[in-house]
């Protein structure tokens, strides 16, 4: 029965990643967070699987997995997304607006 279980959750991770490399081929891009959901879930439900000997382990795990993937893949878009913007700033220095005070007499 341990067997069964560590030989299922392995051929689930590997339909996901399989998943994962079908989905990047096609014109939509799958945001970051998605991927890290993915990756985090089924690298989660092989740990949660081996570690906990049963179905119940393998499923904790991977929800676990998946919410720490898609944590992990928001705060990669974020930094991205800030180096992309500061990236313009440089880029188009007339349109970053900055205060200028002026003193009236």
């Amino acid at each position: 029965m341990k067997k069964l279980m560590i030989y299922a959750c392995l051929f689930v991770a590997f339909l996901l990643t399989l998943t994962v490399s079908a989905q990047a081929q096609t014109k939509k891009k799958m945001s970051k967070q998605a991927k890290g959901a993915i990756i985090g879930g089924a690298g989660g439900a092989v740990a949660g699987g081996l570690i906990g000997h049963n179905v119940g382990g393998a499923l904790i795990g991977g929800a676990i997995g998946a919410g720490g993937g898609y944590i992990i893949g928001n705060e990669q878009r974020r930094a991205d997304e800030k180096k992309r913007r500061a990236a313009w700033r440089r880029a188009h220095p007339k349109h970053h607006h900055t205060k200028t005070t002026t003193t009236s007499h």
